[in-house]
């Protein structure tokens, strides 16, 4: 049996803004809405559907693998936005990049408050 994560709804307050946000810091697009959705399309195919809510908003995680080409072209945009970045998902370590398994990782907040990452090895692979 084959199974590919195609989409997951994010939860925004301003879907147009989120989507921006993250295809900004991570040199992506915005694709046309679709329905209630503003969908941003990651390389392998999967889409971050930002849906807007006045409900609460649970704090989510999103990890994204990059290369170290990327990792630096997308850190480079988080410094220039001002953002506050973290070594670790707790926040415990501001200003911080990672090395876990001999790559580099940071972790950001949208503006909705959910914990992005972006890392250049998956944990567990080593290094």
């Amino acid at each position: 049996m084959t199974v590919n994560l195609n989409h997951t709804i994010v939860a925004a307050r301003d879907k147009q803004a989120s989507a921006k946000f993250l295809a900004d810091i991570l040199g992506l697009r915005v694709s046309p809405d679709f329905g209630p959705f503003t969908p941003v399309e990651i390389p392998n195919g999967v889409t971050l559907d930002f849906m807007e809510t006045t409900d609460t908003i649970a704090r989510q995680h999103y990890a994204f693998l990059v290369s170290e080409e990327d990792f630096d072209a997308i850190f480079a945009r988080i410094e220039d936005a001002g953002l506050t970045f973290w070594a670790d998902p707790a926040h415990h370590r501001p200003g911080q990049i990672n090395t876990n398994d001999g790559g580099r990782g940071t972790y950001f907040e949208d503006p909705n408050g959910h914990n992005l990452e972006i890392l250049t090895r998956p944990y567990g692979s080593g290094g």
